[in-house]
């Protein structure tokens, strides 16, 4: 009998190869019709072609949700590039420089354009050269001018920032003011100060020659540089260009230059808001430069009054501005009147080691005219006693001072009569031909309605008769 042979093949041998190789049994799921690898008491991968479509459908899935993740970013991307775009335009439109007869841009679409000055450097339109007709400045030039802001170049600091002296490489000598902080708070008054000063022109107002752009790692402003320091520091000792203080014929004229520069403002519809002897500078001539415009407001011609919360430095902001909330051009009026008595008496606008009722200067000259005690708060040094020319200006100057400080605003002259009186006072028909005058009088309806009002409070945070503390926002 001739027999035959029966040769035996695995259909699933590879299968089986791989689970030996990984170390199983290889067995066999006849509910599943499919091989199986046993590793120990649980099963391993199921080898065949389970694994290869479990792989394939992994793949798959694993593309489908990059496609739509890769979706989702060019949607973001897409969308963020036009909200930067749209950004840039509205920021392009606020630094384009106006047109003559353009009125200042206002606080409302300034706040609403924040946003849009530090714009992302991916923004694709370049820095433009100059904003409102001021040079943009890059901030390595000005850390190179400043000597990376080294200290013994501080001029000084105020509320906002510190002041450098610097040299460009044109060889001009520039103060460099640099903002503590960039938020929308400083944003705002950076911008405010470019706009107002780049518009104005007047020989007592100190000229703005450029500022950082929108992208710089810091706001700074560029100014002329006035080398005689301010007039606070004159009249407290402070300044080291001078071994005495200023001279009557001196404080006169800058109490004629700085009204002059103020009634020039008022003219052109802006407040200033801030001033003090602090913000007046001098030249090596002892002319006036009134700076420091970052709290000025613009105020148009046709309304009374502009309705924002009070701000401005203690011992200096109108009473009735605080207790209203309404800012007119008379404020600044009465901040000026601040500034006279400051002059006539070299004493600051607040000191707390005087007696509690003569911490506020305005408060202090107030008692002291209508008690006729105006000898004991000019400054001896003036010669009050000894000059008669001085004792009568110094009379006139302290009048006009307690004009301006009346409590309520429509009784205060306006800076333009604030001129002519200075002027009439500088003059030598100001001097008149009496030979001998009283030190003061004051009608006494004035002197009651001084005495029942309040005065500029030592802070413009702490509470007043009848006031409340209020957040310094504009």
């Amino acid at each position: 009998m001739k027999g035959f042979n029966v040769n035996y093949m695995n259909p699933y041998e590879t299968e089986c190869f791989e689970c030996l190789a990984s170390g199983g049994v290889c067995g066999f799921d006849s509910d599943n019709d499919e091989p199986i690898c046993i590793c120990g008491d649980q099963l391993c991968a199921t080898p065949g072609s389970s694994k290869v479509a479990v792989a394939i459908g992994a793949s798959v899935g694993a593309v489908g949700a990059l496609v739509v993740i890769l979706g989702c970013v060019y949607f973001v991307l897409q969308r963020r590039r036009k909200i930067a775009y749209n950004k840039q335009r509205s920021s392009m439109d606020l630094f384009m420089p106006p047109s003559s007869g353009d009125t200042f841009a206002s606080t409302t679409n300034t706040s609403q354009s924040l946003s849009s000055y530090q714009s992302s450097n991916t923004d694709p339109m370049p820095p433009r050269s100059n904003y409102f007709g001021v040079q943009v400045f890059t901030y390595e030039e000005l850390e190179e001018a400043t000597k990376n802001f080294d200290s013994s170049k501080e001029l000084g600091e105020g509320g906002f920032g510190t002041v450098y002296k610097g040299e460009l490489k044109d060889g001009r000598v520039v103060a460099v003011k640099r903002h503590y902080e960039s938020n929308s708070r400083r944003i705002e008054q950076f911008m405010n100060e470019v706009q107002i000063l780049a518009r104005l022109r007047h020989k007592s107002l100190v000229t703005l020659f450029g500022c950082t752009h929108r992208h710089s790692r810091e706001l700074l402003l560029v100014y002329e540089f006035i080398p005689n320091g301010t007039v606070a520091d004159h009249l407290q000792g402070r300044s080291t260009k001078s071994t005495n203080l200023l001279p009557w014929p001196i404080r006169l004229n800058i109490a004629v230059e700085t009204a002059e520069a103020l009634a020039y403002l008022h003219a052109k519809g802006v407040i200033h808001r801030d001033v003090k002897t602090n913000n007046i500078l001098l030249d090596d001539n002892f002319r006036v430069k009134v700076a420091d415009f970052g709290l000025s407001r613009d105020f148009p011609n046709h309304v009374t009054h502009v309705s924002t919360a009070p701000q401005g430095t203690p011992g200096y902001v109108d009473p009735e501005y605080y207790q209203s909330y309404q800012l007119t051009d008379k404020s600044d009026v009465y901040s000026f009147g601040v500034v006279l008595v400051e002059l006539i008496s070299s004493l600051q606008a607040v000191d707390i080691n005087r007696n509690r009722s003569d911490v506020n200067l305005a408060n202090m000259a107030i008692n002291k005219i209508q008690n006729q005690e105006l000898l004991e708060f000019v400054d001896p040094y003036l010669g009050f006693e000894r000059d008669y020319a001085i004792r009568r200006m110094t009379t006139g100057v302290a009048e006009l001072a307690f004009r301006c400080l009346q409590q309520e605003r429509e009784i205060r002259p306006s800076m333009n009569e604030v001129v002519e009186i200075l002027r009439g006072i500088n003059s030598s028909d100001g001097l008149g031909a009496r030979e001998e005058t009283k030190v003061l009088e004051v009608r006494t309806d004035e002197a009651i309605l001084l005495k029942v009002s309040p005065v500029s409070p030592d802070s413009v945070v702490d509470k007043w008769v009848s006031g409340s503390s209020v957040s310094n926002s504009s």
